[in-house]
Parts: structure tokens; C-alpha cells; sequence
């Protein structure tokens, strides 16, 4: 009976040691999905960075032909046009920038939060384990088969023998 007890107690022990890493390992692997999600951000702006520079690039020398076309000089007013379509257009690339560096950071947070919750998880199954190590091997406390202390070791003398200076 008591090695059947001893067997659940392991039992249960190594049950919860493995859930917490079970836990730990995949909080790890979502922090792992954010951090892949960041970086396929940070590519995917890139890309639309070099998007929208083309288009504007399109719009200024479609901007200039036509100033070119109607006569018109590129002093003055279309000079001043293009140079604010140019800063448009800046603004517009550093929004793109921005924004993907907010969604990075948050992804970057959630990773953070995923590792530290599966850090949580293999220290909680600690704790656990070794509540269920203790209950285990209380369970097996059988107070009519202890061991007594402050008693002699050996049984009293019958009466009236002499126990020759012993008792």
C-alpha cells in the first residue's frame, strides 16, 4: 500500500513539473510568433516606405511636365508646390515609419509578457510539486506504527528481578 501510495505521490510530483514546463515552452514559442510578427512588420513598412517614395517620385515628375508643358517657369509658385508636395510626402513616409515601430514595440511587449508568464508557470509548478510531495509523504505518516521518543529502548524489567543499575 505504501509503495502505491509513494507512486501517486512521484506521480503527481513529475505531473506538475511537466505542466510548468509544458506552459514555460509555449509561452516561449508565442514569444517567439510575436518577435517573427515584429520583424515581418518592420519588412513589410520597409517595403511600403519604398512604395510610397516611388509614387511620390511619380507625382513630382508628373507635377514638373506639366508645369514644363503650359509654359509656365518653375520659379515662383510650382517651385513652391513641389517643395510642399516633397514634405507631403515625407510626413507621409515618416507616418508609415512611425506607425510600425508602434505596432513593433507593442509586439515586442507581448513577448516579453508571453516569457514572463511561462517564467511564472515553471516556478508556480515548483510550488505545486512540492505541495504534492509534502502531501504525499504525509499521507503516509501512519501514527500507530511510529516510532515513540523519551521511552527506553528496551521493555521494563518484570517485577522483582534486579535490573543490575540499568533502571
Amino acid at each position: 500500500m505504501c509503495t502505491l501510495a509513494l507512486l501517486g505521490t512521484a506521480l503527481s510530483v513529475g505531473g506538475a513539473l511537466a505542466e510548468g514546463q509544458q506552459s514555460k515552452q509555449m509561452a516561449d514559442a508565442q514569444a517567439r510568433a510575436y518577435e517573427q510578427q515584429a520583424r515581418a512588420d518592420a519588412q513589410s513598412a520597409a517595403f511600403e516606405q519604398g512604395q510610397e517614395r516611388h509614387k511620390q517620385d511619380l507625382l513630382q515628375a508628373q507635377a514638373r511636365a506639366q508645369a514644363g508643358a503650359s509654359g509656365v517657369g518653375m520659379a515662383g509658385s510650382p517651385a513652391e508646390v513641389l517643395a510642399a508636395n516633397a514634405r507631403q510626402g515625407q510626413l507621409d513616409l515618416k507616418a508609415i515609419q512611425y506607425s510600425s515601430q508602434l505596432r513593433q514595440n507593442n509586439l515586442g511587449t507581448q513577448a516579453a509578457i508571453s516569457r514572463f508568464s511561462g517564467r511564472q508557470a515553471a516556478t508556480a509548478s515548483l510550488f505545486k510539486a512540492g505541495s504534492s510531495l509534502g502531501s504525499g509523504l504525509a499521507g503516509l505518516y501512519d501514527p500507530s506504527k511510529a516510532v515513540t521518543f523519551g521511552k527506553g529502548a528496551f521493555p521494563p524489567a518484570p517485577r522483582g528481578l534486579s535490573t543490575g543499575g540499568l533502571y
